[in-house]
Order: C-alpha cells, then sequence, then structure tokens
C-alpha cells in the first residue's frame, strides 16, 4: 500500500470511530496494522495515530469489545 493510500484510509478508519463514537479491538489492531503494512510509519501516519490515541485518552472515542 502507496503512503497516501495508508494515510487515506487510516483517515476514514479514524473518521468511522469519531462518527460512531467508539472503536473495536478488531478495528484498533486493523488501523494499528495498516500504519505498519509498508514498514515504515511515516509522519503524517504518526499524526494520524496520535490524533487516534488522544481522542481514545479525552473519551471522545471509547474502547469497545468486538
Amino acid at each position: 500500500m502507496e503512503s497516501g493510500e495508508t494515510g487515506r484510509k487510516l483517515a476514514e478508519m479514524i473518521k468511522k470511530a469519531i462518527r460512531d463514537s467508539e472503536l473495536t479491538v478488531s478495528e484498533h489492531n486493523k488501523i494499528l496494522a495498516i500504519a505498519d503494512g509498508d514498514l515504515m510509519i511515516d509522519s503524517k501516519e504518526q499524526n494520524f495515530l496520535k490524533e487516534l490515541q488522544n481522542l481514545i485518552a479525552n473519551g471522545t472515542i471509547k474502547r469497545v469489545p468486538d
């Protein structure tokens, strides 16, 4: 997966989690797998992951079981 495509996919999944206000364990694992899929997490991907972590930490997105 190309870097731009990876970033787009991460953004889509994070936006879905924001809309749902929740993130399942498998969705979270899929996000991490996509980010690491090309064996390099670039600065854009790092920002997306940091944003996701902040949204989980502040309660905007709840982690839920599958």
